[in-house]
């Protein structure tokens, strides 16, 4: 028999038995993960004995081993492996490194690359890449379940509610681990401290209501973790938005979600989620290489991979703007606070994170950099140029006027390199992320003034900053120009601004205020005892609030002495900040009813 014949055989058994085979593997596939998953919590966040330890690692080992043969077999079963392969080119790593680690623990009984790194001083990958591996395979397994199932097509939810849904379920995912007797040095983490430090972690705000260091290395990861996926949140949403037309998206709820991805990138990059985890994961990279090189030689690390970890945990906490640090009072900490070049690295992860996506691709993607260099009369976009030159506008303002207020009071004990530097960082930080380099509870009127006002401002549009946004204040300030001078239009970097868009800016510049004096007028009401300490005053809860509602993180050092209804207050406030009073309005306010007739102009006067 020919071999063309046998090839052809082949693939006839294969087609007629491939719809049932990798439906059972997909139907297994969801059940191994969740044992998976379950397992890892189990091991990692409870004290096993070691026999405990060696049966969770058989199911673990056993899992991966379902993973390559479930991988393998859909290669065999596509009529193009070689394509197929190109196309899921990650899960074939993963599947790879798999075969390679099991082959490695069968003849060394040592796994290859974890042992060649912790021969270099990093220890604990293994765990990490355990860890790493089943989450990713449970993201392959959500993935198939929602392309090939026929029950979410006829759920027609709205935009909005999925993704605030999708904060509430990472957000008690991470309090029920933070939880876990593993996680803490005391064993035991009570649920509103929890819940506070997942909420901050995944709305990227970094108030704490606990010393960090009362959180184990295990801890530390799962704060990192939620981070990291709360980062991500909004684009990922917007990727999967314009990949699932099948949840029913209507034209009318595009315009939510060009808040979170821009309309041509939304719909027309299928590859948009991948290219934003490329990008960010290079970006964070990058930053905790500058990181672990500029971290002051007098730092007592415990070992290599303890200074690596610190260095990845401060460049991903920075570039998300969630000012989560790892040492007891941040950045302000004596080991770190004199320690200026990691000061400008963090300082520039938050400033580019805070630009937002779109701008970071419209700047630094090498195909547009080409063309603007190949046509000069190329620039970048309109709204790349307000994000870019207001935050610059805004740093540089900053700066000059907190070195003018503090530079003879928290800037005192400074270099004068050492004061530029702090002047600078925390320009930067209140309108993003919660690192400061100086004593916040000293602060002279004016600094606070000028922060709160920074924290209002916020980041810019597509970023995992807070605040009403750059793009708001730019047209809001364009706008009052245009009335001042009686001019009939309003203009903003040669563009004309249309009335939807002042519109916007506006409503979200006073529901930013309205939500604001809500959560102060809340906080005043529950945190008695806060006010009635010497030295405090209801600007510290009005700093507190805003701060929370903005996700920036700062406070003039009162979050650990909230009371419970304080942190609940300041958890809804981080939460709602986070999500955008517009999403949950339009989560609400569920189907638009459109009026086809028009009320006559009212004349009134105005002022």
């Amino acid at each position: 028999m020919a071999w063309k014949q046998i090839r052809e055989r082949i693939n006839l058994y294969l087609f007629n038995n491939k719809e049932r085979t990798l439906g059972l593997f997909k139907f297994l596939n969801i059940g191994v993960t969740l044992v998976a998953i379950g397992t890892l919590v189990w091991m990692y966040g409870f004290n096993v004995n070691e026999q405990q330890e060696k049966f969770a690692y058989v199911i673990i080992k056993s899992s991966f081993i379902f993973y390559v043969v479930h991988y393998l077999t859909r290669v065999v079963y596509d009529f193009n492996p070689i394509q197929f392969i190109r196309r899921t080119w990650f899960e074939a790593l993963m599947t790879l490194l798999l075969i390679v680690e099991g082959i490695s623990y069968s003849i060394t009984g040592g796994l290859l690359i974890g042992k060649a790194l912790e021969n270099s001083g990093v220890s604990g990958f293994s765990d990490f890449s355990t860890a790493f591996i089943q989450v990713y395979f449970l993201v392959v397994v959500v993935v198939e379940f929602v392309r090939s199932s026929e029950l979410l097509p006829r759920i027609r939810l709205n935009p909005a509610v999925i993704f605030v849904l999708s904060f509430v379920f990472i957000i008690l995912g991470g309090t029920g681990l933070l939880m876990l007797p593993e996680m803490t040095v005391a064993g035991h983490l009570p649920i509103i401290d929890a819940l506070f430090t997942s909420t901050s972690a995944t709305c990227v705000t970094g108030l704490l209501t606990i010393d960090p260091n009362a959180l184990t290395f295990k801890g530390h990861f799962v704060v990192l973790c939620l981070i990291k996926i709360g980062g991500l949140n909004i684009i990922a949403f917007g990727g999967f938005l314009a990949l699932a037309g099948k949840f029913g998206v209507g034209v009318r709820q595009h315009q939510m979600i060009q808040g979170f991805v821009n309309k041509e990138n939304m719909l027309s990059a299928s590859g948009m989620l991948g290219k934003v985890i490329l990008w960010t994961t290079s970006i964070e990279l990058l930053g905790a290489i500058m990181i672990y090189h500029f971290w002051d030689p007098d730092i007592r690390w415990t070992s290599a991979g303890d200074r690596i970890f610190y260095s990845v945990f401060h460049s991903i906490s920075a570039f998300n703007n969630a000012g989560i640090s790892l040492f007891t009072d941040g950045l302000y900490n004596e080991m770190v606070r004199y320690n200026y070049l990691v000061h400008w690295v963090i300082m520039l992860l938050i400033f580019v994170g805070g630009l937002g996506i779109l701008a970071i691709f419209d700047l630094f993607d090498p195909s547009r950099l080409r063309q603007r260099l190949r046509n000069p009369w190329k620039q970048i976009s309109f709204s790349t140029k307000i994000a870019l030159y207001v935050s610059l506008w805004l740093v540089a303002a900053g700066a000059l006027l907190i070195y003018f207020f503090e530079r003879n009071n928290t800037l005192a004990g400074h270099s004068t390199f050492g004061q530029i530097t702090g002047a600078f960082f925390q320009s930067v930080t209140p309108r993003t992320a919660g690192y400061n380099t100086i004593d916040f509870s000293i602060l002279s009127t004016p600094t606070v003034l000028l922060l709160v006002a920074l924290m209002y401002i916020g980041a810019s549009s597509t970023s995992t900053g807070g605040g009403i946004k750059t793009s708001s204040l730019a047209i809001i300030w364009a706008d009052v120009k245009a009335t001042m001078r009686g001019k009939p239009t309003t203009v903003l970097y040669k563009r004309t601004i249309n009335q939807t868009l002042k519109s916007s800016a506006y409503s979200i510049a006073i529901i930013y205020v309205v939500m604001n004096f809500l959560g102060a007028l809340l906080l005043s009401i529950s945190e008695t005892a806060i006010l009635a300490t010497p030295g405090r005053s209801v600007m510290d809860l009005v700093f507190e609030q805003i701060s929370a509602f903005s996700t920036v993180g700062l406070s003039t050092g009162i979050t650990a002495a909230l009371s419970e209804a304080g942190k609940a207050i300041v958890i809804g406030s981080m939460f709602v900040g986070r999500v955008g009073t517009f999403t949950i309005a339009f989560a609400l306010a569920g189907k638009f009813v459109h009026e086809k007739f028009r009320y006559p102009d009212g004349e009134t006067l105005v002022g």
